[in-house]
């Protein structure tokens, strides 16, 4: 279980952040009230289908949301400074070097007219002046050999074109942890690497937390990775966080019905041509999101004051926190998912 550190100010505190986009079909209200702490050498996990406001989260803390979107409220406090009131060179600053993010199409990232380790080079070189570009290139490699890449001498002098999309995607993430950052936001790191691999660049990230106390805030559909990897998870849905808490208490007592819902999709020991579980319907339009609870089209246990009003944040025990009116007066006889706590690691995530 994740250390509790009650005196330690948090790395970032995300507090009721919001971030519109002004289309020409309306206002997208992208995130609504999202709130949530991250501290040293801690992993915290956003889970939550696609479309929920996750990859939007992590732009809005690099202040990297572009017209038509703009964050409209709240504070994303990073080191005891609100990065919503700091000049776009003080940001430039931060970027790369105290906060970093691997994306979720490192082709796209990566420019294709320069060799990758060139790439990775260039931001030690722009956060280090005194470093040499023979210094660099070196750490380069040294970086992408510890992330598993064969002979990465010759890897570094390809262009991106030349690599299949799991090297390409391990040249991004050697670039963001050459500088080793305070806080590394990861959007799908292994989504397109295989099992090894995938170990290897999490056991990076976990060498990064010991060694130099980065913190992590991981955006993934594989809830088996969050379970290995994660202290804390925060559930999102339709641009809020629904439930969050410790890993093991959110993925073992489920208590809000669209976690139990995500949880229930995992095919753990089904029978065979039993069918596999799916949340009826999708994550609403955020143009004009239902009234009230914004899962209430696709809930069974929905009660008539969920249509009413935005459900306030219950506390189930400490640190761990839902947003559904189940858990209020009404609540009491709330039933729980049993079938996944076996995605669980038997020892704490580290």
């Amino acid at each position: 279980m994740a250390e509790i550190r009650v005196a330690e100010e948090p790395l970032l505190d995300v507090q009721d952040l919001e971030v519109e986009f002004h289309t020409l079909r309306g206002v997208v209200h992208a995130l609504q009230g999202v709130s949530f702490h991250l501290h040293r050498r801690e992993t915290l996990g956003l889970a939550g289908e696609t479309g929920c406001g996750k990859s939007v989260t992590a732009l809005a803390i690099l202040r990297l949301i572009s017209p038509p979107g703009r964050i409209s409220q709240g504070k994303i406090i990073f080191e005891g400074r609100d990065l919503l009131a700091a000049s776009e060179a003080e940001m430039r600053d931060l970027r790369g070097s105290q906060i970093s993010m691997i994306l979720q199409e490192p082709k796209m990232a990566l420019n294709p007219v320069i060799r990758v380790g060139e790439q990775v080079a260039e931001t030690l070189l722009v956060h280090d002046r005194s470093l040499s570009r023979r210094a660099a290139k070196d750490r380069a490699v040294a970086m992408l050999a510890t992330l598993g890449i064969p002979d990465p001498q010759r890897i570094a002098r390809r262009y991106a074109h030349e690599l299949s999309g799991g090297m390409a995607q391990r040249v991004m993430i050697a670039m963001m942890l050459v500088t080793r950052p305070k806080l590394l936001i990861a959007d799908e790191p292994t989504s397109a690497l295989d099992v090894t691999i995938q170990a290897q660049i999490l056991e990076v990230m976990k060498a990064l937390k010991r060694e130099i106390s980065t913190a992590v805030l991981l955006i993934t559909h594989d809830l088996g990775v969050m379970a290995e990897t994660c202290d804390r998870v925060a559930v999102m849905y339709a641009g809020s966080v629904v439930e969050q808490g410790p890993v093991q208490t959110v993925l073992k007592r489920p208590q809000h019905p669209y976690t139990q819902g995500l949880l229930k999709t995992i095919p753990n020991d089904v029978a065979p041509d039993t069918p596999l579980f799916s949340i009826r319907g999708q994550v609403p339009s955020l143009l004009a999101p239902p009234a009230g609870c914004a899962f209430v089209p696709r809930c069974d246990r929905a009660m008539p004051e969920c249509s009413q009003a935005v459900p306030p944040q219950y506390t189930q025990e400490p640190g761990h926190h839902v947003a559904c009116f189940l858990h209020g007066a009404r609540g009491s006889n709330y039933s729980q998912i049993s079938q996944i706590t076996q995605i669980l690691p038997e020892s704490p995530a580290p």
